[in-house]
């Protein structure tokens, strides 16, 4: 006679994922393999990431990859292995992506809120001060603004509202009336004639209105066709609406001559 062997024929009668062992003749029992839990007969897989997040930190996110192994991912706005995460502030790099003239503030792991400093205005991520200061930021207007730095022109430095014209940079460069305008002592008359005080008017303004009074004193015509904004018939409107905190800038591509 031999020994019966029950683990011989279909494992046994354990589970795929078990191993049989025999005991005495024909005994036997069955384990559960290694991350896998049950009486031997049925063996499920171990999912450590039921248990205390699988070991990994509170701001990861716990993965299953097999039998009781898994994997640790921080979260959004955390760096680190999975197993220790470290909050990332959104401000803490480029100002969070808010303007240069804006206060980044985080809100939450990956919100934060962009708010323009004191003295400028904008939706935080586009920040403007008053519109002395931002003709210097862009190269179209910036010309203007050497002109009313070389005769101490500050009159859009104060609090308005204005609305100012500027002929671009290439324009005031070019145009040979400016050097005669210098030499001859005019050319604050020629700059002033390109402000207008006590109104912040939109390119929308425009389109409603015929005539309005320059700082010089002088009347500015308006006229609308054909979806552009001229003034006095010859400059055209080509970028409007750069709104600061104390006016409006369009930019023109002719001098506006009282």
């Amino acid at each position: 006679c031999s020994a019966i062997d029950a683990c011989k024929t279909s494992n046994g009668g354990c589970s795929a994922k078990a191993e049989c062992r025999r005991t005495t003749p024909g005994k036997r029992v069955c384990i559960c393999n290694a991350g896998y839990t049950g009486d031997g007969i049925i063996c499920l897989e171990i999912n450590p990431c039921l248990e205390d997040n699988g070991g990994c930190d509170r701001n990861a996110e716990c993965t299953q990859t097999g039998p009781n192994q898994a994997v640790c991912n921080c979260l959004k706005g955390y760096s680190g292995d999975g197993k220790r995460c470290t909050y990332i502030s959104l401000c803490s790099q480029n100002n969070g992506g808010c303007s240069e003239f804006a206060i980044c503030n985080d809100t939450e792991s990956t919100e934060r809120t962009c708010t323009c400093k004191p003295n400028y205005t904008g939706d935080g991520f586009k920040c403007r001060g008053n519109i002395f200061q931002e003709l210097l930021r862009d190269y179209n207007t910036s010309r203007f603004y050497y002109h009313l730095e070389a005769l101490s022109i500050r009159d859009i430095a104060g609090p308005g509202p204005f609305t100012l014209f500027v002929p671009r940079t290439d324009i005031l460069m070019s145009d040979p009336r400016v050097k005669d305008w210098i030499y001859k002592g005019v050319m604050a008359q020629i700059l002033r004639h390109h402000m207008v005080g006590c109104a912040n008017l939109l390119y929308s303004d425009l389109t409603t209105i015929t005539n309005i009074t320059s700082l010089h004193g002088d009347p500015i015509h308006i006229s609308y066709s054909q979806n552009s904004v001229v003034l006095n018939n010859n400059a055209e409107i080509v970028l409007s609406d750069v709104v600061g905190t104390n006016g409006v800038i369009h930019v023109i591509n002719q001098i506006l001559v009282p």
